[in-house]
Order: structure tokens, then C-alpha cells, then sequence
């Protein structure tokens, strides 16, 4: 089962980039992609991301969700038709043939455009910050993020929901899998996913809650309240990240006075 943001033990290049390196990787890339409408610029930014999971031996790991980005990318071009019909219209989500609801729902040129750009922009932004925590392990994000003055009770808030995440989509389909060995049977269809809700809900939540009173429990012990932190070890910039900095400053740097020449 494909687990979702959790990190990847490797030796790669991603792997061997500083903490801060990676944030302002994803800075940059996150700026140019919101502020971006052009499509032919953000699917290049797309072809970017993979070619750069590729370098860092990470291009498998974060293809496992491209399911849920399909069908996140097709709910927002529904979405952009539905609600901004503007532009010329190619034709119709309902036939014109079928009576009384016929041609309701135009498709146009405008929806589309905007569809394509949010689609495109949702896909850069799962790109770089799956590739910045599968490539980042937990302490390390930890230390960086206290090096930067972010108070520790927001920095633990953040690092304890990214360990969640793939800790309870694996009990869920671990609970799912002991209701299918009991003989629970929900039923096919829509309404059998409905129904097979309910069951994993329950128990996924009661546990979460107790797994969260023994991290509390946990914190209290480690001397948390005290005030006083020590770390593993101290991660240094070194050539590979100054390289990676000046890219993305010449990117920066170029990307500006383009999106300039457009407003003007």
C-alpha cells in the first residue's frame, strides 16, 4: 500500500539537501506556480518536478498518489465549467438532445483555460511538498524549523499531523481488512463504500485519541516543559545546496520580468 507523506530512507541528492534548501525550494516554486496562468509555463513546471524526483531517486514514490491527482484534476474542471462559463462554448456536459435538462451545463473555452490552471497549479504544489517530506526525516525537519524561530509547540502541532497521516491510513485499511475477515460485507456500489465508512471511522478515531494521550504522556517525559533542547547532529549548507540556491535565484530572477511583460 502506497502511504502518503511519509519519509523515504535513502542516500540521494534530495536526501543530502539542507532542510532550508528544500523550504526555499518550495517557496519559490510555490510562488511561481500561484502567480503563473500561463499553461504551456506550469506544465513545464510540471515535466521540472518530475525530472527533478527523477535526479533525486524519488520519481516511483511520488507517482503512488498520481490516482488521487487525477481525480482531484478532473473535480476541479468540473468545477471551473460548472461555475465560470465564460468564452465560447464547445458544447455541453448535458446533450442538447435530451429534453427539459438539455444544454444546461455549457462547456467554454474560459472554464477550460481556468480548469487547466488550477489543475496544473494543484499539481506542482503536491509535487514539491511530497518531494520535500519523503526526502526530509522528521528530526531534521524539527531542528531547521527551531533554527528558523518558529515557536517548538507550532513546529510539534505540524511534525506529530505529518506523522499521523500515514499512521492512520494504515490502521484504516488495517481495520478495513479485520471487518472483511469477520465477514462484514457492505455491499458493492456507492452505497457499499458508504457503508463501510462507518466501521473504520469508529475505531480509527478511538484509537488516534488514545494514541494521542500517550504522545502526550511521552512529551512530558522527554523533559518537553523544561525548555532545554539538544540535537542528534547539525546539518550544514554544503556545495550541492549553494548550487541549488543559485538556481533557483536565476529562476526567480527570470520568471519575474516575464510575469512583468504580461501585465504591461
Amino acid at each position: 500500500m502506497a502511504e502518503i507523506l511519509q519519509y523515504v530512507h535513502k542516500d540521494a541528492f534530495l536526501h543530502r539537501l539542507h532542510p532550508f534548501t528544500k523550504i526555499a525550494f518550495i517557496l519559490v516554486v510555490s510562488v511561481m506556480c500561484l502567480i503563473s496562468t500561463n499553461l504551456a509555463f506550469l506544465v513545464l513546471m510540471v515535466l521540472a518536478m518530475m525530472v527533478f524526483a527523477a535526479y533525486g531517486e524519488l520519481l516511483t514514490e511520488s507517482l503512488q498518489q498520481l490516482k488521487l491527482i487525477i481525480i482531484m484534476s478532473i473535480i476541479f474542471i468540473l468545477i471551473t465549467v460548472i461555475t465560470m462559463p465564460n468564452g465560447d462554448i464547445l458544447g455541453y456536459l448535458v446533450p442538447q438532445g435530451i429534453p427539459w435538462i438539455g444544454g444546461l451545463v455549457p462547456i467554454t473555452t474560459g472554464g477550460l483555460m481556468i480548469g487547466f490552471v488550477l489543475t496544473l497549479r494543484f499539481i506542482v504544489l503536491i509535487f514539491a511538498f511530497q518531494l520535500f517530506l519523503i526526502s526530509t526525516q522528521p528530526r531534521d525537519l524539527v531542528h531547521t524549523l527551531d533554527r528558523a524561530g518558529l515557536p517548538i509547540d507550532y513546529t510539534l502541532m505540524f511534525i506529530i499531523a505529518l506523522r499521523f497521516i500515514p499512521t492512520l491510513q494504515i490502521e484504516g485499511q488495517r481495520i478495513h481488512e479485520a471487518q472483511l475477515a469477520r465477514g462484514f460485507n457492505p455491499g458493492e456500489g456507492f452505497i457499499g463504500k458508504i457503508r463501510s465508512v462507518a466501521p473504520i471511522v469508529i475505531p480509527l478515531v478511538s484509537n488516534a485519541l488514545l494514541r494521542s494521550n500517550v504522545i502526550g504522556l511521552t512529551i512530558d517525559m522527554r523533559g518537553y516543559r523544561t525548555g532545554k533542547k539538544t540535537h542528534v547532529r547539525e546539518r550544514t549548507f554544503a556545495r550541492r545546496d549553494y548550487a541549488v540556491m543559485a538556481v533557483l535565484v536565476v529562476a526567480l530572477c527570470g520568471f519575474v520580468p516575464l510575469m512583468l511583460a504580461q501585465v504591461i
